[in-house]
């Protein structure tokens, strides 16, 4: 079978205390990078296997290198800045995450986190997933503000270069032998949310527009990836230490997200903030959407057959055949991590693994 599997997960894993320590440590200038590095290596050969054995066909490396699953990358890029974020925050928490903002012309002049997947290559037994947060990333959180009028007067020449160096980037993963790539685009479920959209207003945008304007930024980003690959695209309404940013349910986003040249569709669906399964009636004949139905923010074990019961509710909207089962989110899509233990997150995977084998009968 082909990615994603009928138990796939976002890919982010909880850092082990050793791993936090060492990365403490690595910050004072107490620990060389390579000794970092190594300790890194051994978590994530740790992990893999841990994913194996309860029966994942993905494997990631947990994003175990990352401080950010978004801002590592990005601030990689040429023309990235990263800079104290404006605007909307997370719930229930005083700080926030850093944001990506436009100061020059943007390129992929060096490869971008190829070693790293290179290594979780070497150590899978099963399919290693690799992920990449998605163009949207460098303009919804500051807009047009947080792009340089100077460096793009157009928008339109910052769309085509942001999609020349992801075609860059992605071609350098695909040269390593990824085939498996997921681009994590919380732009989407964002939009579902009034006070986000207003937001979008005050950074000069049009927020009704920017759906197909991401959605176009992702088609184009991929318009060179091989023919093996499967790309797949996640969303969610924010990741931050068990904390979220956004809610609203898909109608408004939903057929434009769907136009996004990808395979498959990983979307939340944990809880209220998320809505119905209505919107799925506009996914494309033969796409898959995965289900994700297991909350990282909590460390309550759903019932099973809660989770049954929601897979057949999507499954009017889209063939059973067409679905697949995950948690909503990573577990920690930032260092910090979420307010659940490690045992908590792989009884959660391992739940998922265990339902979707009883519902579709195979992995």
């Amino acid at each position: 079978m082909k990615p994603p599997f009928r138990a796939d997960h976002v890919g982010s894993l909880l850092r082990p205390p050793a791993l936090a320590e060492a990365r403490a440590k690595a910050r004072r200038g107490e620990l060389a990078a390579e000794e970092l590095r190594k300790i890194q290596d051994r978590c994530i050969r740790e992990a893999v296997e841990k994913q194996e054995a309860i029966g994942l066909q993905s494997v990631t490396d947990g994003e175990m290198r990352r401080d950010w699953w978004h801002l590592d990358f990005l601030g990689r890029l040429d023309g990235v800045a990263l800079k104290a974020m404006e605007g909307p925050k997370f719930a229930g928490v005083d700080d926030n995450p850093p944001m990506a903002s436009v100061t020059g012309k943007l390129r992929c002049s060096n490869p971008i986190m190829v070693e790293d997947f290179a290594f979780l290559r070497s150590v899978a037994k099963r399919t290693p997933k690799f992920t990449l947060p998605a163009p949207s990333q460098l303009h919804l959180r500051g807009g047009r503000k947080g792009i340089s009028r100077r460096v793009y007067p157009e928008l339109a020449e910052f769309w085509r270069d942001a999609a020349e160096a992801y075609r860059r980037a992605i071609a350098q993963l695909a040269a390593a032998g990824c085939s498996y790539l997921q681009i994590d685009d919380t732009a989407f479920a964002y939009l579902c949310d009034p006070k986000i959209r207003a937001n979008c207003v005050a950074n000069g945008d049009d927020p009704a527009a920017l759906p197909r304007t991401y959605a176009g930024a992702i088609t184009a980003a991929l318009r060179d990836r091989p023919p093996g690959m499967t790309v797949a695209m996640h969303t969610c309404r924010g990741n931050f230490r068990s904390a979220w940013v956004a809610e609203g349910g898909y109608e408004s986003v939903a057929e434009a997200m769907f136009a996004a040249g990808v395979d498959a569709f990983f979307m939340e669906f944990d809880t209220e903030r998320a809505g119905g399964f209505e919107p799925l009636r506009f996914v494309p004949k033969g796409k898959c959407v995965v289900l994700g139905l297991v909350s990282t923010k909590v460390p309550a074990l759903e019932e099973k057959t809660f989770l049954k019961k929601r897979i057949e509710q999507a499954s009017r909207y889209v063939p059973l055949e067409n679905l697949c089962l995950s948690p909503q989110c990573g577990f920690s899509s930032t260092h910090h991590g979420n307010l659940l233990t490690e045992d908590d997150q792989w009884r959660k995977l391992e739940l998922v693994v265990q339902v979707a084998r009883e519902v579709w009968g195979d992995r």
